[in-house]
Order: C-alpha cells, then sequence, then structure tokens
C-alpha cells in the first residue's frame, strides 16, 4: 500500500514536470518568431531602404526636382532618383500608365481619377523678349495681339523697328496651357513661327534671336540675356504672385497613382518642405500664397 502511493506520488510529480516543460517549449516558440519579426528602434523605415524613383513632365518644374534629387540622395544614398522632362502632359500620361513614379505638371489632368495631386510649389511664368526690342512693359490685349499673328512689329507695341518672332510651346505644354488660361483668355496662339517644348531651349532661342518673343518659368529668365516684361503694369514678382495681382503663375504638381510608396512620399514631402531651395530657384512656398486658385 506505501509502495503504491510513493508509485503514484512519482507519477504525478513526473507528469506535472513535463506539463510545465511542454509550456515552456511552446511560450519559447512563440517569443523567438516575435522577436523576430519586431523591429522596435532598431527597424529602418522604409524610406531608408534601397530602391529607385522615376520621374518625368514639367520642364517648368524641372530645375527644382533635379536639384532636390541631388539634395535627397545625398542623404539617402540608398535611393537612386532618376529625372526628365518631356512636358506635362508626357508627365500626366507616363505616370497614369504606371511607366513611372512620378508626373511632374503645370496643370491638372482631365479624366485620371487613379493620379493623386500633391501640389509641391508655385511658380511664376513670365512673357520674355529679346532685349534689342527695347520692350520691357505690355498690356495683356498686346500679348494677345501678337501671339494671334495681328502685332507684327516691335514698333506696334512701343519698341524697336523689329520683326516679331514667336518662339511658341507645344500644345502638350503645360506652360502653354498656363498661358493660354491666364494670359490668352482660353484662345489658342497662332502656330507660326517656331514651336520648341523645352523651357531652357526656348530661353536660350530668345537671347540669342532678335525680336524673339515666348513664355517661360520665371526661374529660366537671366537679366541681360532676355526680359521678363509686366503685365498691365504689374511685374512678376513673387510678391504680387503672392497676393495675386500678377495674373500668370501656376502650382507646381508632382502626381502619384495611387497611394505613393514611402520613398516616393518622402522625396515629395522633401522637395515641397526645402524652402531655401525653393526660393533660390524661383520658386514659392504654397504656404506663402495669400490667394489660392
Amino acid at each position: 500500500m506505501h509502495f503504491g502511493n510513493a508509485v503514484s506520488e512519482i507519477l504525478g510529480n513526473t507528469v506535472a514536470m513535463l506539463n510545465r516543460l511542454a509550456m515552456a517549449v511552446i511560450t519559447a516558440a512563440l517569443i523567438i518568431p516575435l522577436t523576430a519579426c519586431g523591429g522596435g528602434g532598431n527597424q529602418k523605415s522604409t524610406a531608408n531602404e534601397p530602391g529607385s524613383i522615376s520621374i518625368a513632365g514639367s520642364t517648368a518644374l524641372l530645375p527644382l526636382v533635379k536639384q532636390a534629387a541631388v539634395e535627397y540622395q545625398a542623404k539617402r544614398p540608398n535611393v537612386k532618383i532618376g529625372v526628365a522632362g518631356g512636358g506635362s502632359m508626357t508627365g500626366i500620361t507616363q505616370v497614369a500608365q504606371k511607366a513611372i513614379d512620378i508626373g511632374d505638371s503645370d496643370i491638372s489632368p482631365v479624366n485620371q481619377p487613379s493620379l493623386v495631386d500633391h501640389r509641391v510649389a508655385v511658380v511664376a511664368f513670365a512673357v520674355i523678349v529679346n532685349p534689342k526690342t527695347l520692350v520691357k512693359a505690355l498690356t495683356t490685349a498686346q500679348i494677345r495681339s501678337i501671339f494671334t499673328g495681328k502685332t507684327t512689329n516691335w514698333n506696334q507695341a512701343g519698341g524697336a523697328n523689329q520683326q516679331i518672332t514667336i518662339i511658341n510651346r507645344p500644345r502638350s505644354s503645360g506652360t502653354r496651357a498656363v498661358f493660354v488660361q491666364n494670359i490668352m483668355g482660353g484662345r489658342q496662339p497662332s502656330e507660326g513661327g517656331l514651336t520648341q517644348d523645352s523651357s531652357g531651349t526656348v530661353a536660350t532661342i530668345v537671347a540669342q534671336t532678335p525680336g524673339a518673343v515666348s513664355y517661360v518659368a520665371i526661374g529660366y529668365v537671366k537679366p541681360g540675356q532676355q526680359v521678363a516684361v509686366s503685365i498691365g503694369g504689374v511685374a512678376p514678382t513673387d510678391a504680387n504672385v503672392e497676393t495675386g495681382k500678377y495674373k500668370f503663375w501656376s502650382y507646381e504638381h508632382m502626381f502619384t497613382n495611387g497611394q505613393s510608396s514611402a520613398q516616393v512620399a518622402d522625396f515629395i514631402n522633401f522637395v515641397k518642405s526645402d524652402t531655401p531651395l525653393l526660393k533660390k530657384l524661383h520658386f514659392i512656398p504654397v504656404t506663402a500664397m495669400k490667394n489660392s486658385r
């Protein structure tokens, strides 16, 4: 009888010990994966991980995006950014087709519900002329007359006796779309003369061609090479844009197709929040605008 009780006691203790051992094994098995998966404070954010961002579109926004890409990659060398121009419609089309990550544009797309708009800056555009035209100011009516081919000599607009040469932008250009809406009253300019998409090339042609006139983002204007005329007595200054006195401006957009990745979102935020770079390259922070569209 005593022997049987002893055996029972031993068996009971053994079972209890095995149960505790089993629970310890199960607990350890659960803890190890959780520890491995938990990033805690040591896990790097997705924005810091290796990756690439492809961008194309507006040549008005191009100087800002290119320089921002250089500075961003210096801080995050694991992220490689490719930047190209091509015009606003190119940027919108390519991001809608998911051929690129970000489409830069001076205008908003039509019938593209999948695209998400990120306003990163405001840019002033200017009607520019070759200095030899001797013209520094034009009215909106004079500009419309020039770009529809009614005014053909600068002496008809208070300038030199010089034939007017229009440097136009293609219909895919966002800069042209802003010009048509804000200056031309919706009327398309004459298709005569030269047509060039790149803002930098347009500025160069105007500087080198007596009698030339066109329109570009203000950052492309180089004093002594082109003259940015005042329009209706209002100069294309930041202050005049911010208060709404100067009408020839637009928001600069970076479009993504749906929800952007952490890396893309981080870069877009970097672009719009770098106020010193914005001002250096003649862009205006969106938050500085006292009026809106």
